[in-house]
């Protein structure tokens, strides 16, 4: 199974990984404010990652980490 790791106080909250992940795991944080006032991304079901790596691929700030 894939282990995907985000550095929520550097993410932006942009959705680019949220469009890219094909098994819609990925949302933007509704409940959440990181350090730099964003709403950052997170998995919502960790277990139906297939860890492709898109998400951390359109990541502009690569705070996304895909370990296999």
């Amino acid at each position: 199974m894939a282990k995907v790791t985000f550095l929520s106080d550097l993410c932006k909250g942009c959705g680019l990984c949220v469009e890219a992940c094909p098994k819609k795991i990925l949302i933007i944080a509704k409940d959440k404010i990181n350090a730099k006032g964003h709403s950052p991304a997170e998995m919502t079901e960790q277990e139906k990652c297939i860890g492709c790596a898109f998400c951390a691929t359109m990541c502009p700030d690569c705070v996304i980490t895909v370990e296999k």
